[in-house]
């Protein structure tokens, strides 16, 4: 027998290619389906080959153990070949492929005859099985194998030594006589908050070395730290795999799946999905085993990863929509501009004109105000009789004080919400920030102190001394003020003048302090009974001594030293208008509360520390998406008033609230609504009856003030919304939802009228009426001939809501399930992400991920929400989604509408200025107050 040279080939690294000619004898026994069976086989045929039936066959041996049937064909001899030769090799071709059905050929099939008698003799579950090995040689499949990682993403920018060294470091801290514990290994490689996942990798490795050991040395725990850091998914995949299969048969059973998914449930945190092990455990078998054997194997569990893309695709977000925005994005970021570096610069000027302008005029009208005001009195000083003696230290002064004037005036105009409010529905609008109010509060309370450190610190340190140190020649030129007699200190301090001024420093300096930041988030700890000088509560009564402040200054203003003429103290002049302006307001919150007086339709806790409460409308009370009220509850405190965000929308016909109970007074309410007669500590029980009537009987009494309005107030001003919630702050994006929502149905109730009424016979003239006027009631409102908006400008609203809580997620079930059934046409777009959960690819999350796809595919709902929005894992990637955005909405302008923690705030500012510059999308920015 002739016996054909063997030939080594390599396709890639790891590789290789095996030839080898024989023939298939008849008869020849079946040897079944196994890798350990093909030499015995191959021998086989060689002994009864004959040197004319010689075929050579190519076999590529992949880097997963698989073998590749690469080529079946006849070997080169000398003489020619008869045709029966050849018609009996590819007979051979085929008995091969029959006997070995998993062996694959990418390569396409010699004939379709061949096809149709290898389909034939493969099993389903075989079949499936060459489709999988197929799956992974798409490029589209190898980027989904980029997850199932067990080191965080957050350490990829590290390179292996470096990661290893602290690795190392840790071990050594841990390690007691040079051996780690089995407890400690998750410490050890990073998976502190998942203790039992990491003792399943530890149990999963130890197995592969034939061991049950409770310690480890150095160099076991890097061989161990050389598998799970592996960069190939085959490496990971078998880990993970080895976590489920603990009696290493290669095979995994539902019990076993229903584990593993208790073990990533619990490192998660999410106990309600672990409740439900069984049920997910159940729905994942009933995909990866339609032939209902009992078990998946490893191939089994790499196809379900492998198809990760298709099963994602079920939530609107990410099907249709986000397709067209990844084909916009390609080709390394095709929305993007390309522009020189003058073009660069010349934007960046141009965005920050447009960012700012508004808040640049205000801003510098008001320090050439406070620049002249300081100038003009400075100068009128210096051409008196008492520069002689006080010199430069009065001028200073007394220029500071005017602008003491000036600011104790304005800094009360921001926070007069009811002007400023209804200013907002102006064309004030258009050339005034009032989005910044409280910044520019805060900005005058700066001058304010500057002021006083000027004016009180001149005073006190430099001209008083030289006034009363001064000569009896000097003092001569201004006896006549004080009376002929020269004042001691004493003197000075103990006057109107001296003890007002004292007054309004010392109670200014208390307002102040409480006010910033640390004091009022209580961020600085204080010993009881210290503890009470910190929170909101000590910010709001520290705020209203400011009245007694304003009392102070008028009489301050009024016993001056120097001047004696009632038209030349303006004191009171600066302050007369804001001050009447500001008591107008608090007399118009303190009737209209009154006026306001709730009833309470229903009040609820829902997870996560977060009271609902839902009241009825007050009759008259009018409101715009976006806008907030303020609360009083008798009850708890006559005094006290705390802003909410109105959740509901204007159409609706009740008030709505959603509350976290952070604070002593929202804890105090939740207690006054939930608990009852028999049980005091009985909480989330609604206060109404079966049929819905209204039970008032022991429900506290509330006061509602407002609307005032708020920068989300302004979404109709947009063609775009973006609108990002931190927690609770997703609250004011809820009413714009809400509304949006009403409209749709609005739009789709008034096409139907407008439908049956172009049906009537004898009306067509309203036919043609209701055609035109079906465009402008929709909420989605186009754009006419004439290039104007017709009704409400906003065409599209993607909201993104960031939550760290898997029980938050019910506070808006309601609403979203609305949009997600009433939404056709797919206006909004809504994504929650959930950010104690780790990041879709981490090993602990990897078959959640699965679980919630498959659970969508199947029953329509999200398996963390229990709606039909599809909940992300961990934090949105924020340059990605306003890259998006850019290319699905080109040359529109963006409202970008964030309430939140001020650091993504920041962050978001960011990325409106930088896409507004590289994309014809205009992005513009607005933060709530948080």
């Amino acid at each position: 027998m002739r016996t054909p040279p063997m030939s080594t080939a390599c396709s890639s690294r790891r590789s290789n290619y095996y030839t080898r000619g024989f023939d298939i004898p008849d008869g020849h026994p079946d040897f079944g389906v196994g890798g350990a069976m093909l030499p015995i086989f191959l021998n086989d045929l060689s002994r009864h080959n004959s040197e004319q039936d010689l075929v050579e066959v190519t076999l590529e041996f992949d880097e997963d153990d698989s073998i590749v049937v690469r080529s079946v064909t006849p070997t080169t001899i000398p003489e020619p070949i008869p045709e029966p030769i050849l018609e009996r090799n590819l007979s051979i071709t085929t008995r091969i492929r029959r006997k070995f059905p998993w062996l694959r050929s990418p390569s396409a099939r010699t004939s379709a005859e061949l096809e149709e008698l290898a389909a034939t003799a493969m099993s389903a579950r075989d079949a499936r099985k060459i489709t999988a090995k197929l799956e992974r040689t798409r490029s589209r499949a190898q980027q989904a194998l980029n997850g199932l990682r067990f080191i965080s993403k957050k350490t990829g920018n590290l390179d292996a030594n470096e990661l290893w060294r602290k690795v190392e470091c840790r071990f050594e801290s841990l390690a007691k006589d040079g051996l780690l514990s089995r407890e400690d290994f998750g410490e050890c490689i990073g998976m502190v908050d998942s203790k039992e996942f990491a003792l399943r990798i530890f149990d999963a490795l130890a197995r592969r070395r034939r061991q049950r050991i409770e310690k480890i040395t150095k160099e076991e725990f890097y061989d161990f730290w050389l598998q799970i850091s592996d960069q190939s998914f085959d490496a990971r995949l078998q880990i993970f795999f080895d976590m489920a299969d603990s009696n290493e048969d290669g095979r995994i059973t539902r019990e076993e799946v229903q584990e593993l998914i208790m073990l990533s449930a619990s490192a998660n945190k999410l106990s309600k999905l672990k409740e439900r092990a069984d049920e997910y455990a159940s729905l994942i078998m009933e995909e990866l085993d339609p032939e209902n054997l009992g078990y998946i194997e490893l191939w089994q569990l790499e196809g379900l990863l492998l198809q990760r893309d298709k099963y994602m695709n079920y939530s609107r977000p990410l099907s249709v929509t986000s397709v067209g925005w990844s084909q916009n994005l390609g080709g390394g970021g095709g929305a993007f501009k390309t522009r020189n570096v003058a073009r660069k610069i010349s934007s960046k000027v141009r965005y920050a004109i447009l960012e700012n302008w508004q808040r640049a005029w205000i801003v510098t009208l008001w320090v050439v105000t406070m620049a002249g005001l300081f100038v003009w009195k400075f100068n009128q000083y210096r051409n008196k009789a008492a520069f002689q003696i006080m010199g430069y230290c009065l001028t200073t002064a007394k220029g500071a004080a005017e602008t003491l004037k000036l600011n104790m005036a304005l800094i009360l105009l921001p926070v007069c919400r009811n002007t400023l409010t209804r200013l907002r529905s102006t064309r004030a609008r258009l050339f005034i920030p009032f989005d910044d109010n409280i910044n520019f509060h805060k900005m005058i309370a700066v001058a304010i102190a500057i002021g006083i450190l000027l004016h009180a610190g001149n005073h006190l340190t430099c001209d008083f001394p030289r006034l009363i140190n001064s000569v009896p020649e000097r003092f001569a030129l201004i006896s006549s003020d004080f009376n002929g007699k020269q004042p001691t200190y004493p003197d000075l301090l103990k006057g109107v003048e001296g003890l007002t001024g004292i007054g309004m420093v010392v109670l200014m300096a208390i307002a102040f302090t409480l006010a910033t930041h640390r004091f009022r988030k209580n961020v600085v700890k204080l010993p009881s009974p210290l503890n009470r000088l910190t929170g909101f509560n000590a910010f709001w009564y520290s705020h209203h001594l400011l009245a007694l402040v304003y009392v102070l200054l008028l009489f301050h203003g009024y016993f001056l030293f120097l001047v004696h003429k009632w038209h030349k103290k303006t004191t009171w002049m600066y302050i007369s208008i804001p001050l009447l302006l500001y008591m107008g307001e608090r007399s118009l919150r303190t009737s209209r509360s009154t006026h306001y007086s709730v009833k309470i339709l229903k009040a609820s806790v829902l997870p996560g520390s977060v009271l609902s409460i839902v009241m009825a409308k007050p009759q008259g009370f009018k409101y715009k998406s976006g806008q907030y009220i303020f609360l009083q509850c008798p009850n708890i405190s006559p005094f006290e008033w705390h802003p909410f965000s109105i959740t509901s929308a204007p159409r609706d016909d009740y008030l709505s609230v959603h509350i976290r109970t952070v604070g002593d007074w929202t804890e105090e309410l939740k207690r006054l609504l939930t608990e009852t007669c028999d049980s005091p500590t009985v909480i989330g029980r609604a206060k109404f009856n079966e049929h819905g009537r209204i039970d008032q009987k022991g429900l506290p009494k509330l006061l509602v003030d407002g609307p005032y309005g708020a920068p989300a107030q302004d979404h109709r001003n947009y063609d775009v919304l973006l609108l990002v919630g931190l927690g609770i702050g997703a609250t004011p994006f809820i009413s714009i939802l809400r509304d949006l929502l009403n409209n749709i149905r609005a739009a789709e109730e008034q096409n139907e009228m407008n439908t049956e009424m172009s049906r009537s016979e004898d009306s067509s003239l309203n036919s043609i009426t209701s055609t035109t006027t079906t465009g402008t009631n929709m909420s989605t409102s186009t754009t006419g001939t004439s290039g104007k908006k017709k009704g409400q400008r906003t065409s599209n609203a993607h909201f993104y809501w960031v939550t760290r809580e898997p029980g938050s997620l019910e506070w808006f079930k309601g609403v979203m399930n609305e949009v997600a059934e009433m939404d056709h046409k797919g206006v909004i777009e809504m994504h929650n992400y959930l950010t104690s959960v780790y990041e879709e690819g981490d090993a602990r999350s990897t078959l959640l991920t699965m679980i919630q796809a498959l659970n969508h595919a199947k029953h329509g709902v999200d398996i963390l929400s229990g709606t039909r929005v599809r909940t992300h894992f961990a934090r949105p990637n924020w340059r990605e989604v306003f890259a998006k955005i850019a290319a699905k909405h080109p040359n529109c302008r963006v409202g970008v509408f964030y309430c939140g923690k001020p650091v993504l705030a920041k962050e978001l500012r960011k990325l409106s200025r930088e896409l507004t510059q590289r994309t014809s999308t205009r992005f513009e920015f607005h933060k709530e107050y948080f």
